[in-house]
């Protein structure tokens, strides 16, 4: 089974979106493998972020990620990477498809509601930021 890093940012848990975004990966039968909540840190968004690290939105990225509390998740399930991506829609609410995560509940490209790792690389470093072995659920 195939895992993917999600995190329902800022933003998008303040207003309550949660239920509503989980909702809408299982009904495409991806299972929650781990979730929590946290308030992201300057040290765990420089380790999750570190191919940002110099670029000239990076400060602004971190401001936000770390602003709020945000719930981080573990999903499985076949081709759940780009599945996941799909459902998501584009980073910028205003390109993506409608039903999508970010066409209903983000606000702009900056605060876009959520993150899911892009690559089975990407995945696997995501995912040990936010959770231990004994954390995720394998069946």
């Amino acid at each position: 089974m195939e895992k993917t890093l999600v995190l329902i940012k800022p933003d998008a848990f303040a207003q309550g979106h949660c239920g509503d975004i989980l909702k809408m990966y299982e009904r495409e039968g991806f299972k929650i493998c781990a979730a929590k909540v946290l308030t992201m840190d300057k040290k765990i968004a420089a380790s999750h972020y570190v191919e940002h690290i110099g670029r000239p939105y990076y400060d602004g990225l971190v401001e936000f990620m770390t602003s709020a509390p945000l719930m981080a998740l573990v999903i499985g399930g076949e081709n759940v990477i780009k599945r996941v991506r799909e459902i998501n829609g584009a980073t910028n609410p205003a390109n993506a498809a409608e039903g999508t995560v970010r066409k209903l509940y983000a606000e702009n490209g900056s605060k876009n509601a959520v993150h899911a790792s892009d690559s089975p690389e990407s995945a696997a470093r995501e995912i040990k930021i936010y959770f231990s072995e004994l954390e995720i659920v394998e069946d």
